[in-house]
């Protein structure tokens, strides 16, 4: 008991701040884990978890790691500060299968807090010998301790899980990586010779400070056709990108539902309702996020 107390403490009283969550809804599901996922953002079948879902928690992972629960102990609610109802906080002690991603040095054995819905009989559920995957940062001075990047980042291990995954994590450590965008910083639309010709450029701002721009073109007698450019030049024949990549997952799951007024660079009416409307056309050609766990707090 004093492991377990000097974990939670060591674990609750440092933790950063979350994956960014945008408008998910709660899953909820039986916490049987040899029976039923337990979704949620909690131990959870492959299946159950979007690409979305993987890159948030990929890429606030310092340390993606492979483990097999030997045992567990419910802490007492006095010392799970924060715990969502219908949850429980449980002190694992896991052995390392191996380090998927990340430079950090992992031992033999783990220690860490997650917390895991309550299952149909309000209790919860028994989870050793269940291999897991954990999204997490070591804690400095205390070898052998981890804290997950959220406090239900553990997803059930299968290889089907694994060979999603390892191609997200790959996307991410590429030096090339498409950057965070943050917010839009200018859009301008304006129309070309003909009727109905027109160019809508946004243009990004990214958390490396990088460009990035979005151009939507407008030809009379054909579809409207649009592309992302990451660099300095604003490129008309610049691709959509795919669905389920990382170009797609900074575009799709961090832009604003609508185009903020103040973005604007025009003060002609016509002109920013033809930027409000080509903005929208790109959210529509992206799709949803499709975020199915939940990033509760």
């Amino acid at each position: 008991m004093r492991r377990i107390a000097f974990v939670a403490l060591a674990l609750s009283a440092g933790c950063a701040p979350l994956v960014p969550s945008m408008a998910q809804a709660p899953v909820t599901a039986d916490s049987q884990p040899d029976s039923s996922s337990v979704q949620g953002g909690q131990t959870t079948l492959s299946d159950g978890v979007s690409w979305a879902d993987l890159a948030d928690l990929a890429d606030a992972a310092p340390m993606v790691v492979r483990a097999e629960i030997r045992n567990q102990a419910e802490l007492k609610p006095e010392r799970a500060p924060g715990l969502a109802a219908g949850y429980t906080r449980l002190y694992i002690e896991a052995r390392t299968g191996a380090l998927i991603a990340g430079n950090a040095a992992v031992g033999e054995s783990l220690a860490y807090l997650v917390d895991v819905p309550l299952n149909a009989k309000g209790r919860a559920p028994k989870l050793k010998k269940q291999q897991v995957i954990l999204f997490a940062r070591d804690v400095p001075g205390q070898p052998g301790v981890i804290q997950l990047v959220k406090p239900d980042a553990q997803l059930d291990w299968s290889p089907a899980l694994e060979a999603r995954l390892r191609p997200i994590l790959s996307a991410f450590a590429d030096p090339a990586a498409r950057p965070a965008v943050t917010a839009i910083r200018d859009a301008l639309s304006v129309e070309g010779n003909l009727s109905g010709e027109s160019e809508t450029q946004i243009f990004l701002a990214t958390a490396s400070g990088d460009p990035a721009s979005i151009t939507v073109v407008r030809r009379p007698g054909a579809p409207p056709r649009w592309g992302v450019s990451w660099s300095d030049i604003v490129d008309q024949a610049a691709a959509a990108p795919r669905r389920d990549t990382l170009a797609w997952y900074r575009l799709a799951c961090f832009l604003p539902r609508t185009l903020p007024a103040s973005a604007s660079l025009s003060n002609d009416a016509a002109a920013r309702q033809r930027a409000a409307a080509d903005y929208a056309f790109v959210l529509d050609e992206l799709g949803p996020c499709d975020r199915r766990m939940n990033f509760a707090p």
